[in-house]
């Protein structure tokens, strides 16, 4: 059961860690990254509009504190794994539809996959208070 709890923790941190990172990224007015994003900002390489950099940002932020704050809902909970799913899936197409390299796209969905091990955890906790 401690090695559950040690797994579900571990990504659900490095989960938490890249989602912050990138939520404070885009509010940087120089973010850190390739030249491109430099030059043109990484929505406007993607080719998404400038306010949606507001969305994002906010959404990711009540992502990660639903994941790490206590007595949240599981529902909630669930709600921001979902929506984490949703930003990375949609993040690896949005690279690729704009031709960017294999890192690019693969990269979102190695977090995919720790994010899908860190809800089958949070199953798996959630089971067990039961």
């Amino acid at each position: 059961m401690k090695q559950h709890r040690t797994l579900y923790w571990t990504t659900t941190g490095i989960v938490c860690a890249v989602m912050l990172y990138s939520a404070i990224n885009f509010s940087l007015r120089e973010p850190i990254g390739p030249a491109v994003y430099k030059t043109q900002g990484a929505f406007a390489h993607l080719g998404l509009p400038a306010y949606f950099k507001v969305e994002l940002t906010t959404a990711k932020l009540l992502g990660v504190a639903a994941l790490l704050l206590p007595r949240i809902p599981s529902r909630i909970r669930e709600f921001a794994y979902f929506g984490f799913a949703l930003t990375l899936v949609s993040a690896s197409f949005a690279h690729f539809s704009v031709g960017d390299g294999a890192l690019f796209i693969i990269d979102p969905l190695i977090f995919l996959a720790i994010l899908a091990v860190s809800y089958r955890f949070f199953l798996k906790r959630e089971a067990a208070r039961q």
